[in-house]
């Protein structure tokens, strides 16, 4: 069956995905000193990193309409699959359920399946991969759902952060009880539980950090073989290879895949931040 895929813009697509009307992103808005820029193909990231340096306010990042939703569900392809990011750290995700509804009320039933990433950037792209993968097998639409439910629930999301300040002042560490941050030299591991953003451990030092997610990616891994390891980076390519070569002299993976973060995850993780997912 014929398919489409949307996304927000906090996932990032591989390059093969670019320029083909399969695939759609819904573009979140981030505003720095009131202006607000656009996390669509016109989003420079370099420029933003600047703007953001400069700024003493910290920026903020606005989900799509329902509306932006439902327009990008008119499409001829039988099956639509929506991701979006965490709905513990945004509203993308309730916006694209109502733009479904929407689309219902105004043009009758088509199966649109939106799934909840409980992750964000690169964990957007594992599900993305695997809706395309499955589609592409013939599977029905009913079965794709349900195995993104299991896929999603076993994957794994890990973050070190040069710079903790825009999550925290945008309130998406409130569940972090104990996170050390009294020096700059202090990095947390972070992950994922449910969507909801935890500390794992913590080192002094990036490098050090950056080792103990890599040793911690390792010892959590199930069934690596049968996964991809994707990486993320905003801005830092050398530290996220870096990453990949630390695991895998540790564990053996399907494939790896490293990119680097649009607009939305180049706000949060800030300057130097790595995403890892597997």
């Amino acid at each position: 069956m014929s398919y489409k895929i949307v996304a927000d813009s906090c996932c990032e697509f591989p390059k093969e995905y670019e320029n083909d009307s399969r695939y759609e992103r819904v573009p979140l808005g981030l505003e720095v000193e009131n202006e607000l820029i656009m996390d669509d193909d016109s989003f420079d990231q370099a420029q933003f990193l600047k703007k953001v340096a400069a700024s003493p306010k910290c920026p903020k990042s606005s989900c799509p309409s329902p509306e932006k939703y439902k327009e990008s569900y008119q499409t001829d392809a039988e099956n639509v699959f929506v991701f979006t990011l965490s709905s513990k750290l945004s509203g993308s995700y309730n916006s694209a359920e109502l733009g479904k509804k929407l689309y219902h009320e105004e043009h009758g039933g088509k199966n649109i399946f939106v799934c909840d990433s409980e992750s964000a950037s690169c964990g957007e792209t594992q599900l993305v991969q695997k809706a395309v993968e499955w589609s592409e097998a013939g599977l029905p639409f009913e079965e794709i759902c349900r195995k993104l439910n299991e896929y999603r629930d076993k994957m794994k999301t890990y973050f070190v952060l040069d710079n903790l300040e825009t999550l925290r002042k945008n309130g998406r560490l409130s569940k972090v009880k104990a996170l050390v941050a009294s020096t700059l030299s202090i990095k947390p591991v972070m992950g994922s539980n449910k969507g909801e953003i935890i500390q794992l451990g913590q080192a002094i030092g990036i490098k050090k950090a950056l080792a103990k997610m890599a040793d911690t990616v390792a010892a959590q891994a199930v069934h690596p073989e049968e996964r991809t390891l994707m990486i993320t980076h905003c801005n830092c390519l050398e530290r996220a290879e870096s990453v990949r070569q630390m695991i895998l002299s540790k564990i053996k993976v399907k494939g790896t895949l490293i990119m680097d973060t649009r607009g939305v995850s180049s706000m949060y993780a800030n300057d130097g931040g790595v995403i890892v997912t597997l």
